[in-house]
């Protein structure tokens, strides 16, 4: 089988932040790194299902809406996906920004995690994706687009 694009990456030399993973006609997947691979820190599930929920609620809830495809974690548990269709590097890096401030800054119930709502209701965990997020939204704040290479 052909090896995926994601998997050619090394991942020994990626560090914290936001890269173009690929793009596919109008649509760009972005990869939106959190932890340091490989490191023996990973986010826990409560952490990042947290991140899920809050990132696609807020996303979801912005003008540019429409474009966006789909939001949610790495199986690797250091970083979510961002799909977009037809917007600019620039809006995506905005978003992305905007997001990670509404997740540092959010309080309350977290969107969707009531029994109804969601299929694993009981695992969140608000403090920890505040925390597991906290250094990524550091690192995002100057963000410009020729930052989105991957490292060589």
């Amino acid at each position: 089988m052909e090896k995926i694009a994601s998997f050619t990456i090394n991942h020994d030399t990626l560090e914290v932040g936001l890269y173009v993973s690929r793009i596919d006609e109008d649509i760009v997947t972005y990869d939106l790194r959190m932890v340091k691979p490989n490191q023996g820190y990973y986010l826990s599930t409560g952490s990042i299902h947290t991140v899920e929920h809050l990132m696609a609620t807020y996303l979801r809830n912005t003008p540019e809406k429409g474009h966006i495809i789909y939001a949610g974690p790495m199986g690797c548990r250091t970083g979510c996906y961002l799909l977009t269709k037809d917007l600019s590097h620039e809006t995506v890096i905005r978003l992305v920004q905007e997001t990670f401030a509404f997740i540092q800054n959010f309080e309350g119930e977290i969107p969707g995690s009531r029994k109804e709502e969601c299929g694993n209701y009981l695992d969140h965990d608000l403090e920890a994706a505040k925390k597991d997020t906290a250094e990524f939204f550091r690192v995002i704040q100057n963000y410009t687009p020729d930052r989105l290479k991957y490292p060589d």
